[in-house]
């Protein structure tokens, strides 16, 4: 007699965010409580919470569909690389340290930030540290490895710093700090990454 083992289930957290961030948005729409999610620097102490929830609200739909396509791409490729449970530390530790990045950052404590970009820069970050030489498309034209992509998105969040504009580069450059410094202690310990 043949006994079949039923296949390991297995949370793929990559969709889970994409739905958490798609849940969070249609929230948005319909009451406007979730500006008590949104992370607020001068608030930061009094309202902790704020450094999780904001990683799931976005500001309108073109920044959530640019968001949520970054996530699927280079979200799946990476969640195979270093499995499931690994994933979702990165992305929540890259969102919370991305919004630490703001908070040390911003002119306004009073200015909100919002988004899973932190998060999505840290999958940048580890990406660019374990499989540089894979080829992604600069806003969907321009052909280049991910290390190269990595670093000119690195750069211009890092002159965005000193130019006004309503993008959250200190978030960008936080999570990415965060995804590169996994990225490096995962190419150490080389046994860790888990090809699945």
């Amino acid at each position: 007699m043949i006994h079949y083992q039923p296949e390991e289930r297995r949370v793929r957290w990559t969709y889970v965010f994409i739905a958490a961030c798609v849940v969070g948005f249609l929230v948005q729409q319909v009451t406007d409580a979730w500006v008590y999610f949104m992370f607020f620097p001068a608030f930061a102490s009094e309202a902790p919470w704020m450094f999780v929830t904001s990683i799931f609200l976005h500001g309108d739909v073109s920044h959530i569909l640019f968001n949520m396509i970054a996530l699927f791409f280079f979200g799946t490729y990476l969640e195979r690389m270093i499995g499931g449970r690994a994933f979702a530390a990165l992305f929540l530790i890259s969102g919370v340290v991305g919004n630490v990045g703001y908070l040390l950052t911003a002119t306004d404590p009073l200015v909100p930030a919002l988004g899973a970009s932190g998060a999505i820069y840290g999958v940048v970050g580890t990406l660019a540290v374990l499989s540089p030489f894979t080829l992604v498309f600069i806003y969907g034209m321009v052909p280049v490895p991910m290390i190269v992509a990595a670093a000119i998105w690195g750069l211009l969040d890092f002159v965005g710093l000193f130019e006004p504009s309503g993008i959250a580069h200190g978030s960008h450059l936080g999570g990415m700090f965060i995804g590169v410094l996994y990225g490096v202690y995962l190419r150490i310990n080389s046994r860790r990454v888990r090809f699945d």
